[in-house]
């Protein structure tokens, strides 16, 4: 990890004291570097959730996508369009409105999340599961489908955690429990975990 990596996460705790103490500020450092690790690799992030969460999801794809805080030059530039910048590869779950639709009406809503990773998903991608509660059970079976393709997962949910916790590969456990102070914390802590990706590979 750069110094100027370090300095991101840092910057986070010193503005949201109770997100460093004990496993929880551990807990975003190891995101990190799983995700960070997914990217080194040329592989892609899945995010999904619910409502609020949903919101999120595409708010996390649009930092990975593009340039957030840095310019991200393209490698190989192609010819005729100076604007593109260098993506890290990420899909939203909860934006794909046809077979969101096509699953809950023919196979079940639970299930509108697992069966896009089943037809997205490579080994060594990343699975980020949204869930204030940790008791969503699409979100649930997207990360068991993932989980079996032998993807990472990271769970971002409230102190409880629910059984999203449990199937995780790592769960960031915020300090709350009502659903809008669950949200509150989910954006800063989302966009440090952006910010020191792009770093990470973009930055000097």
């Amino acid at each position: 990890m750069k110094d100027s990596t370090k300095k991101i996460i840092e910057a986070l705790f010193l503005e949201y004291d109770d997100l460093k103490d004990g496993n929880l500020g551990r807990d975003i450092i190891s995101a990190y570097h799983i995700i960070s690790k997914c990217y080194a690799a040329k592989g892609k992030t899945l995010i999904c959730g619910n409502g609020g969460s949903a919101s999120d999801c595409e708010h996390i794809v649009g930092e990975f996508m593009k340039g957030f805080k840095l310019r991200r030059p393209l490698a190989s530039p192609i010819p005729g369009l100076p604007g593109l910048q260098a993506p890290l590869r990420s899909i939203s779950l909860a934006s794909q409105t046809s077979i969101i639709t096509a699953v809950a009406n023919d196979i079940g809503a639970d299930y509108i999340f697992a069966q896009q990773v089943l037809g997205y998903a490579d080994k060594g991608d990343v699975l980020i599961a949204l869930s204030t509660s940790g008791k969503a059970a699409n979100v649930q079976n997207a990360v068991l489908a993932a989980s079996a393709l032998e993807c990472g997962t990271i769970a971002i949910t409230g102190k409880n955690g629910g059984k999203l916790a449990d199937i995780c590969d790592l769960a960031i456990k915020l300090p709350a429990d009502e659903t809008y102070k669950v949200q509150e914390l989910t954006l800063p802590v989302y966009h440090a975990l952006c910010a020191a990706v792009e770093n990470e590979f973009f930055g000097e």
